[in-house]
C-alpha cells in the first residue's frame, strides 16, 4: 500500500492545490450570491407586477385602433380616473379594457351619429375612428352615471360591449384592475397609451 504524505509533494504543487481550493470556494460563493440575487429580483418583479403594475394581454377588437388583439400593456393600480383614461376591470371572471367616458353623477348622451356628450358638452375623441351608437345599446339617453360608478366605452364603438349595454352597465371602482399606461408589445408600437 502506497500512502501519500505531504512530503511526497513539492511546495509549488501544494500552493497550486491551495489556490485551486480557494478558487472553488470563491466560485461556489459567487454562484450562491448570483442565484440569491436573481431569485430576489424575480420575486420583487412578480410582486410589483401583481400588486402595483399588472401586465395584461389584449384580447378582442373593442379598443382598436388604440389597442389591438395581442398587444401587451402595463396597468397602474389606483382609484383616480379621469375622462379619457383607458382602464382594465373585472367582468364575469374576465378582464375587459375600455375608456372612461364619465364619472359618478355626470350625464351621458349619445346622438344618432354616435357623438358622445357629457353634461351637455361633446367629447373630443381623436381615438375613435368610426362613431356609432352601437348595436347592443339598450339604455335610454340621457343617462346619469350612478354613485361610485364609471361609464366606459370601447374605442371601436360598433363592436364594443360596454356601459351602453345594461348587461355590463357602469362599472364599480372596486372592480378596476388599473389604468392602462404603457404598451410594451409589439415593440414597433411601444409607448404610452392615450
Amino acid at each position: 500500500m502506497n500512502k501519500e504524505t505531504f512530503t511526497d509533494y513539492s511546495l509549488a504543487e501544494l500552493e497550486e492545490e491551495l489556490k485551486h481550493e480557494k478558487y472553488k470556494k470563491k466560485f461556489v460563493f459567487s454562484l450562491k450570491n448570483t442565484l440569491f440575487t436573481l431569485i430576489t429580483v424575480a420575486a420583487c418583479a412578480v410582486l410589483v407586477a401583481v400588486f402595483m403594475m399588472p401586465v395584461l394581454q389584449i384580447y378582442g377588437h373593442s379598443m382598436t385602433p388604440t389597442l389591438d388583439e395581442g398587444d401587451i400593456v402595463l396597468s397602474l393600480k389606483g382609484s383616480e380616473f379621469k375622462t379619457g383614461d383607458v382602464v382594465a376591470f373585472y367582468y364575469n371572471n374576465k378582464i375587459l379594457v375600455k375608456r372612461v367616458i364619465a364619472q359618478a353623477g355626470e350625464w351621458v348622451d349619445i346622438d344618432n351619429k354616435g357623438n358622445v356628450f357629457v353634461n351637455g358638452e361633446q367629447l373630443d375623441e381623436p381615438y375613435v375612428s368610426e362613431k356609432s351608437i352601437g348595436d347592443d345599446c339598450d339604455i335610454i339617453f340621457p343617462y346619469q352615471v350612478p354613485e361610485a360608478r364609471i361609464f366606459v366605452m370601447g374605442d371601436h364603438r360598433d363592436v364594443s360591449l360596454d356601459s351602453r349595454n345594461s348587461a355590463i352597465g357602469c362599472i364599480a371602482e372596486e372592480v378596476v384592475v388599473g389604468r392602462i399606461v404603457f404598451k410594451v408589445w409589439p415593440l414597433t408600437r411601444l409607448g404610452m397609451v392615450k
